[in-house]
């Protein structure tokens, strides 16, 4: 199945703790369903110090549902994704607008 959200992607959290919070994937995982959001999801990580790094409590964005996060449009609101071929492409639009998100 294609993969309607992506690295890179600016998306709007819809559940959860960060409930309506914005930010970019950094990673996705397709078989876990899940995707790492910078500055989503947050959690402090207690590290050992060692010879070449600081230890201490670090935060860190853990990986959030791919179903409770929607894509932001052109115009910054939630948007479902969708397909369709454009010649013999497969691109991805914008449901609310109809913009092809991909170029």
């Amino acid at each position: 199945m294609a993969a309607k959200l992506r690295k890179g992607d600016k998306v709007v959290v819809l559940a959860g703790k960060d409930k309506g919070k914005e930010g970019t994937i950094s990673s996705v995982d397709p078989k876990a369903g899940k995707a790492v959001v910078e500055g989503i999801n947050i959690a402090i990580r207690h590290t050992r110090q060692t010879q070449n790094s600081q230890g201490g409590r670090l935060p860190q964005a853990n990986p959030i549902e791919l179903s409770n996060l929607a894509l932001l449009d052109a115009n910054g609101k939630a948007t479902r994704v969708g397909f369709r071929m454009e010649g013999d492409k497969k691109v991805r639009f914008a449901k609310t607008t109809g913009d092809v998100i991909d170029a």
